[in-house]
């Protein structure tokens, strides 16, 4: 964990939705930027004279893989103050002051030995994308793993084709539209990892996404009889 801020350097931006970006951000004055899977870092942003109103803080959605560089996922926020700046400055060889890495919405060997519901809307898809490029590569020993993903529409889906084709055993990825008919699953994540985990003895769920998900999340789940231990949850907004 580092508090002290550094800078790094925007090298790509990729457009991955309509209003989602991709910004790969290279750690300056060092060889190599160190995290877990999962973690985050907090950006100080131009865009108000307070310090604590400049902060934003971003899963890292990149798998930790020995370089400097990490991947940020930013969905652009038009109401907003931090989004809008990003949207509107950032651009290939703008600087980024940050500290970090940040965070314990991490797995640890003893959650993989039962399943594994990894549930999420939007940007959250954030550090699932890196908690599983990491478990994929290092072949990791797990039970199941469910990624159940919530968008409201096709076009809001995020690293679709990446997870759809994603070499990992005994993974399951599960988007579902809660605004649009298609060939997948529809409606709200609550009922779909309620199916699966139904009956089951043990299991572990990691939750991101906004906070109206993760309360009805926490609340159902302890209602099917796990235990408050078993939820792990980092919020958004």
């Amino acid at each position: 964990m580092s508090l002290t801020w550094l800078t790094g350097t925007i090298i790509n931006i990729i457009d991955e939705t309509y209003n989602t970006r991709r910004y790969f951000i290279q750690v300056d004055e060092t060889d190599h930027f160190d995290f877990t899977a999962g973690q985050f870092v907090t950006l100080d942003l131009p865009i108000h004279e307070k310090p604590n109103k400049r902060w934003r803080s971003y899963s890292i959605a990149s798998a930790p893989d020995g370089t400097r560089v990490y991947e940020l996922l930013i969905v652009l926020v038009e109401d907003g103050l931090g989004t809008p700046y990003m949207f509107q400055n950032w651009e290939v060889g703008s600087k980024v002051t940050f500290r970090g890495p940040l965070g314990v919405f991490t797995l640890k060997e003893e959650q993989l030995q039962q399943e594994l519901f990894l549930v999420c809307t939007g940007t959250g898809i954030a550090p699932f994308r890196s908690m599983l490029h990491t478990l994929a590569r290092e072949k990791v020993p797990h039970k199941d793993i469910y990624l159940i993903y919530g968008c409201r529409t096709q076009q809001d889906l995020l690293y679709y084709e990446e997870m759809k084709g994603l070499e990992l055993e005994d993974f399951h990825y599960i988007p579902t539209l809660s605004r649009e008919e298609w060939e997948g699953k529809t409606g709200y994540v609550h009922a779909i990892y309620e199916a699966h985990s139904a009956g089951k003895a043990d299991a572990n769920f990691f939750l991101c996404g906004w906070k109206n998900m993760i309360d009805e999340a926490r609340r159902r789940i302890t209602e099917l009889g796990f235990d408050k231990k078993a939820v792990h949850f980092e919020l958004y907004g």
